[in-house]
């Protein structure tokens, strides 16, 4: 009976291991097309070396499919058509409160799959989003009208400033006031605080 399936299993544990940290840490939900690509083709190409194929070889194929993953992104950081051919750009689902149809369409995405994601991020109304864009690692982006915005620390501190210049503003009226003009104040002291003209009393 042949053991050499042990140590060939664990080689392909180690080597497989060390291929993929060389092709990036991205969890599979931020993986470009190409890179799900090759991680579903390294999986199905390490598992034939236990069943008899040639293991360097196999190592060997493993590490063309990496290389050529790195040449690609690469490309895609050097060239922006490489980007737009090899990973896609965002498009637009949403403006200003609006569904664009025609994307959705394009891309097969139905407003209830929209509606679902824009919920699992607390978003109530799509009217409230300003923009929302399917991105290339197909997560969706958005963006929500100021109105609708939740506020920050920011804007709370902000709105604690104003009301303390507000505050300020009226304090400084306050003693601006001469009390001989008040006429409240006549009326509990039951006399004129500035004695009127003779002929209007």
């Amino acid at each position: 009976m042949e053991f050499d399936w042990i140590w060939k299993a664990i080689l392909v544990i180690v080597i497989g291991t060390l291929l993929l940290r060389v092709a990036g840490r991205k969890s599979i939900s931020q993986m470009s097309l190409a890179q799900t690509v090759l991680m579903i083709g390294i999986g199905s190409l390490l598992i034939q070396p236990i069943s008899g194929k040639n293991i360097w070889v196999t190592f060997g194929v493993g590490a063309i499919l990496i290389l050529t993953l790195i040449v690609m992104e690469y490309s895609q950081i050097k060239w922006d058509i490489a980007e737009k051919i090899i990973t896609g750009k965002s498009v637009t689902l949403v403006e200003n409160g609006q569904l664009i149809e025609k994307n959705l369409k394009k891309y097969r995405i139905s407003v209830d799959l929209l509606e679902m994601l824009l919920r699992q991020q607390n978003v109530q109304k799509i009217s409230d989003v300003e923009s929302a864009t399917l991105e290339p690692n197909g997560q969706l982006g958005f963006m929500l009208k100021p109105e609708a915005q939740p506020m920050t620390k920011g804007d709370l501190q902000q709105l604690v400033n104003q009301l303390q210049q507000m505050q300020l503003s009226i304090n400084t009226l306050q003693n601006n006031i001469n009390p001989k003009d008040n006429i409240f104040q006549e009326v509990a002291d039951k006399q004129h605080q500035t004695p009127p003209p003779k002929h209007l009393e």
